[in-house]
């Protein structure tokens, strides 16, 4: 429960504790006829359901409209009902002026508030005509009470409602730094990451096909070659882990351009004509979704290249106001069920898990695969 809400129920309270002082001190405090006590706690006891079954949903709605300030009238007339048979439910003016303040603007509350003190008074007149100076000057005492009372009301409820709102915006604050923190660890261990591999695993397949090159420059060995390819099929993985772990890998280009370069630098290596074509409104992704997406369309090439034998392949970037779409067709002869289950596709369906992504892969021997990734805007 917010703290605006625990004054409200306190007010609740307050009104229903009221409304039972008075009605036992109808019952109990002598001097009045049996019909009178009767049509006093008829009116109390209709005057709590009325606020109980009208007045309070008005409050929680915070509806200052016509509906309550008729709720309003009809109480003050049971008021009046229960002052005019049992002087002494007066004092139930105490629960109905922060009613009023609730109910109606600070004005007509001001009016409502000055209208129902002048009720005793009026009931005084009918009994005693010639003797209301004194209850006109309780009367007035009442009215500035009850205003500043109820003005002091209007401002605790404010003030609650203020500190609600700033506890749920620190709230919201605190869970946005704890998110970027994680984001940022994140990606710094990334960054960590991709150094490594690039000082270590990358340079070591370098290192291994310039000394078998050098060896063997024409590489007439089968094993040699062989090495050679395996070391040089390694070097291009360690560069995709390096481009997919790195947040730097996007930070000199837009994710549309990065799938670009990788697509040129697929074609360059493979010997294989890669288009790549954008479209709808790009828009800015989050890191994590972009490196996704990229890794992707990293791994998808990078099959094709070893496993597809194909001829072309086409790469779409589809942006929508509800999602972005990577494909990455070719015209190979298909995917292998060995191949299917490798780790290069559970990679990335595992990447595409971890931002509410689905990745769909469609292979055919005679029309190729197609990969399918979409992520969620």
């Amino acid at each position: 429960m917010s703290e605006s809400q625990s004054s409200y129920w306190l007010w609740e309270l307050f009104f229903a504790v009221t409304v039972v002082a008075v009605g036992a001190a109808v019952v109990i405090v002598d001097g009045f006829e049996p019909w009178r006590r009767v049509i006093a706690l008829a009116a109390v006891g209709a005057m709590f359901l009325l606020h109980l079954l009208v007045g309070r949903p008005l409050i929680a709605r915070d509806a200052e409209n016509t509906a309550a300030l008729v709720t309003l009238l009809t109480q003050l007339v049971l008021f009046g009902v229960a002052v005019w048979a049992v002087p002494l439910v007066t004092w139930l003016m105490f629960a109905v002026i922060p009613v009023i303040f609730q109910m109606v603007a600070v004005r007509l509350a001001i009016i409502l508030v000055v209208v129902a003190n002048l009720i005793p008074v009026g009931v005084e007149a009918w009994y005693n005509p010639g003797d209301v100076g004194m209850d006109i000057v309780i009367a007035a005492i009442s009215t500035g009470a009850g205003i500043c009372i109820g003005l002091w009301i209007l401002k605790t409820l404010h003030e609650s409602e203020q500190r609600a709102t700033l506890i749920t915006e620190l709230e919201a604050s605190r869970a946005e730094v704890a998110r970027l923190s994680h984001e940022a660890g994140v990606a710094a261990e990334r960054t960590r990451l991709a150094g490594e591999i690039h000082d270590t695993l990358a340079q070591g397949f370098t290192s291994i096909i310039t000394l078998v090159q050098a060896a063997d420059p024409a590489l007439r060995d089968e094993r040699l070659a062989l090495a050679v390819r395996t070391a040089r099929e390694n070097l291009a993985e360690s560069r995709a882990l390096v481009a997919a772990l790195s947040p730097t890998a996007l930070a000199s280009a837009s994710l549309p351009e990065a799938v670009r370069r990788s697509a040129a630098r697929f074609t360059e290596e493979a010997g294989v004509p890669a288009s790549v074509r954008i479209t709808g409104d790009v828009y800015g992704l989050p890191t994590r979704t972009e490196v996704v997406l990229l890794r992707a369309a990293q791994e998808a090439l990078t099959n094709v290249r070893r496993h597809a034998s194909a001829q072309e392949v086409a790469v779409l970037l589809a942006y929508s106001p509800s999602a972005v779409r990577l494909v990455i067709r070719d015209d190979g002869c298909g995917i292998k069920s060995d191949i299917s289950e490798g780790f290069g596709l559970s990679g990335m369906r595992t990447r595409a898990s971890q931002v509410d992504g689905s990745l769909a892969v469609r292979s055919d021997p005679d029309t190729g695969t197609t990969v399918e990734l979409e992520i969620p805007a």
